[in-house]
C-alpha cells in the first residue's frame, strides 16, 4: 500500500495526508472545493486554451461573478493554498476524484458531511468513473449509514471494494497520528490499509459489516456533544456563582471524569477562544445524524436532542466555522442577557 490517493485536504484530510508522506506513503491527492466538483460538472476540458478559455467559461456559466473572478483564476492557474505543504513534501495533486482513482490502487477520502461524500462519488468526474476490480475506496468521512451504504453497494457494483473508516478524533490527533479508526466493510480491504492506519491512528477497530462504523462514529460524537454541553454550562455557572473557572478545571482533572477534552479545550474556552480543530457545524451535523439514528432504533435521545438545539443556536449565531467549543458562547449570551 505504498501510493494512496486521497480525497478531501481540509483541517483533518491535509493532517492525515502529512502523516502518510512523512512515513513513507506516496500520495497523489484532491482538494474538495467549491471550485471542484460544482464547476467540474458543469464545465469541458479547457482543450489546452488555459485561463482565456476559464474567464469566458466562469462568466458565461455564471458560476462566478466579476468581482471573484481574479481569485478564483489565480488559483485555477497555481492551485490551492492548502496544496502547497503537501506538494513540498512529495505530493501530487490530481485534477479531479477520477483522476486520483485510475492513478491509486487504494484511495481515502475524507469529506465534510453526506452530501459531500455522495457527490465526490457520484457526480461527473467522481470515483464511479474509474473504480473498478482490484481498486479499494476508503470512506474516512463521519456520514450515516444509509449514505455509507449506498457509497459502498455503488463501488463493489464497478468491482471495486469498499471500507468505511470513520475516525474518532480532531485536528491534533490528526496531526499526531492518535486518532481511533472505526472500520467496516471489506475485511481485505481494511488488512490492506492497516499499515497506513497505524501511520494515521494508535488504534484501529474492525466492526464487521458496512455501516456499524458509521454508526459507531455517530454515537461516540452524540456522546462528545452533549458532555460539550454541560461542560459549557458548569464553566459558565462556575463563573456566574463567583468561583474561579480555572480552579473548576484543576478539581475535574483531578476527578473521576477527567478527560481529555476538558484539559484541552477548558482554558481556551475561559478565553473565550475557539480555533477550529472540530468545526462547530459539523458537530451539529453529527449530532442530527445521530439523533435520526435514534429515531430509527426507537431510542429516546432528551439529553442529546437537547444538545443539538444548542448547536444549532450556536450556528444562528455565526460560530458555525468556529470549534465545536464555541457551544460555550450560546452559554454565555443567556448569562449576559439575565
Amino acid at each position: 500500500m505504498e501510493e494512496i490517493g486521497f480525497l478531501g485536504l481540509g483541517i483533518m484530510g491535509k493532517a492525515m495526508s502529512m502523516n502518510l508522506l512523512r512515513h513513507g506513503f506516496k500520495n497523489f491527492s484532491w482538494l474538495f472545493s467549491s471550485l471542484s466538483m460544482e464547476n467540474l460538472k458543469i464545465l469541458p476540458s479547457d482543450g489546452g486554451l488555459g485561463l482565456e478559455f476559464w474567464r469566458d467559461s466562469l462568466l458565461e456559466e455564471e458560476l462566478v461573478g466579476f468581482d471573484h473572478l481574479e481569485s478564483v483564476l489565480f488559483e485555477l492557474e497555481w492551485g490551492f493554498p492548502e496544496c502547497d505543504e503537501l506538494v513540498k513534501h512529495g505530493a501530487t495533486i490530481g485534477e479531479t476524484p477520477a483522476a486520483v482513482i485510475k492513478k491509486c490502487k487504494y484511495t481515502i477520502a475524507m469529506l465534510s458531511d453526506p452530501a459531500a461524500a455522495l457527490s465526490v462519488v457520484f457526480d461527473q468526474h467522481g470515483v464511479l468513473e474509474q473504480i473498478c476490480s482490484g481498486k479499494g475506496y476508503i470512506d474516512m468521512s463521519t456520514v450515516d449509514a444509509e449514505t455509507s451504504s449506498k457509497i459502498s453497494e455503488a463501488i463493489t457494483a464497478k468491482g471495486g471494494h469498499f471500507l468505511e473508516a470513520p475516525v474518532s478524533g480532531s485536528k491534533k490527533p490528526a496531526e499526531d497520528g492518535q486518532l481511533v479508526i472505526l472500520a467496516a466493510g471489506d475485511k481485505a480491504l481494511y488488512e490492506a490499509a492497516v499499515p497506513a492506519f497505524d501511520v494515521l491512528g494508535k488504534k484501529s477497530f474492525f466492526l464487521g459489516q458496512v455501516g456499524n462504523g458509521a454508526k459507531m462514529k455517530l454515537v461516540v460524537n452524540m456522546i462528545m456533544g452533549s458532555m460539550m454541553n454541560a461542560f459549557s454550562e458548569g464553566l459558565v455557572l462556575a463563573d456566574k456563582s463567583g468561583l474561579n473557572p480555572q480552579t473548576l478545571l484543576d478539581v475535574l482533572d483531578l476527578g473521576a471524569i477527567a478527560n481529555p477534552m476538558f484539559k484541552m479545550k477548558g482554558p481556551s474556552m475561559i478565553q473565550s477562544s475557539y480555533p477550529p480543530a472540530f468545526p462547530l457545524k459539523h458537530q451539529q451535523k453529527d449530532m442530527r445524524l445521530a439523533l435520526a439514528l435514534g429515531d430509527e432504533s426507537s431510542v429516546p435521545m432528551p439529553v442529546a436532542a437537547a444538545a443539538n438545539e444548542a448547536f444549532k443556536k450556536a450556528r444562528s449565531m455565526g460560530l458555525g466555522d468556529l470549534d465545536f467549543s464555541a457551544v460555550h458562547e450560546t452559554v454565555q449570551s443567556s448569562k449576559g442577557s439575565s
